[in-house]
């Protein structure tokens, strides 16, 4: 058995392991464990519309993409249906 001394040990051990820990990781976390450009600057970010305007403005920004991705996305499948077309003749 190890005694009083062991005991001593142990218990400072208990104490200092994890307060240590957190210093360690604790201290310079700018420094140590950030990003460069991780978030985005407010002219990248999305605004939020609140004038009736501009939320009309939006929604018609909207429609043109879907309409035009629904396009792009018709010729391809056209596109795809004319080569299996082929391929089976």
């Amino acid at each position: 058995m190890g005694g009083l001394n062991l005991e001593v040990f142990k218990f400072g051990m208990y104490l200092m392991f994890p307060i240590g820990i957190m210093f360690y990781f604790g201290t310079n976390l700018d420094q140590r464990f950030s990003v460069p450009d991780f978030w985005p600057k407010p002219e990248n970010a999305n605004k939020v519309p609140y004038d009736r305007d501009e939320i009309h403005e939006e929604l018609e920004r909207l429609r043109a993409r879907r309409l035009y991705l629904r396009e792009k996305r018709l010729a391809s499948e056209a596109q795809q249906q004319q080569q299996q077309n082929n391929d089976q003749e």
